[in-house]
């Protein structure tokens, strides 16, 4: 009686043969990270007319504004009232008259009023001539009657379940401003390059289905997930 050798075991009529070994290229493995910007393709045609920014009511600085003159105004013009009526002015005016008559202009007090005066009035202008409202941004205008906004988060929500469906992808963080999508991914198998390359075309159409007035630029970034321990 021998004994058998070889990786062959008879039995059944058959053999069985043992697991194939998978390896990975020596290039997957000692690649890290993957980065590059793209521009996405324009969301709007030729044809069609840009959705312009919606515009802050501004309702606190308007408030604090209105409030503030109205308190001024009334003060002053119950002062008035009550000398037309005989009484003695009140003495916050003689007060301020001298103050102002007498008080060089190169003083602290008077170069910190002017100071703050310039900043509220730097202020006010920049809220007069801004639209704010960062976070919304601006949709297609398919009725001009009709204007519609989506909130920045809500956008990098859609953006981040998108490119979860990637094969490869193990988990992404989206950062969206009005001009620009951050992405920055981790994936677990699969060429960074391959991996980065389908996640540039899935966002682009996700931007591209979003339906925004202006199209934010891209950029994608995939890495390795971080040894642990």
């Amino acid at each position: 009686m021998s004994e058998a050798s070889g990786s062959h075991v008879a039995g059944g009529g058959g053999g069985t043969q043992p697991p194939p070994v998978v390896e990975r290229a020596e290039s997957e493995l000692d690649q890290s990270a993957s980065a590059a910007s793209y521009d996405a393709p324009p969301t709007l045609a030729d044809d069609e007319t840009r959705a312009t920014r919606f515009w802050s009511p501004r309702r606190v600085p308007a408030a604090v504004l209105a409030l503030l003159i109205l308190g001024a105004a009334g003060l002053l013009l119950y002062d008035i009232a009550a000398v037309r009526a005989g009484h003695s002015a009140m003495g916050w005016r003689p007060d301020l008259a001298r103050e102002l008559g007498e008080r060089p202009l190169d003083s602290t007090a008077v170069l910190v009023g002017a100071g703050v005066a310039a900043a509220a009035g730097i202020w006010l202008i920049v809220l007069a001539v801004t639209p704010g409202l960062r976070a919304v941004l601006a949709m297609r205008r398919g009725d001009e009657d009709v204007r519609a906004g989506l909130h920045r988060g809500a956008a990098a929500m859609v953006l981040r379940d998108r490119a979860m469906d990637v094969s490869g992808v193990q988990s992404v963080r989206v950062r969206m401003t009005r001009s620009k999508v951050d992405v920055h991914a981790v994936s677990h198998f699969r060429e960074l390059d391959d991996v980065r390359s389908d996640l540039d075309a899935t966002l682009a159409e996700g931007i591209r289905d979003l339906g925004l007035g202006r199209s934010p630029g891209l950029s994608v970034r995939v890495a390795r997930p971080g040894r642990k321990g």
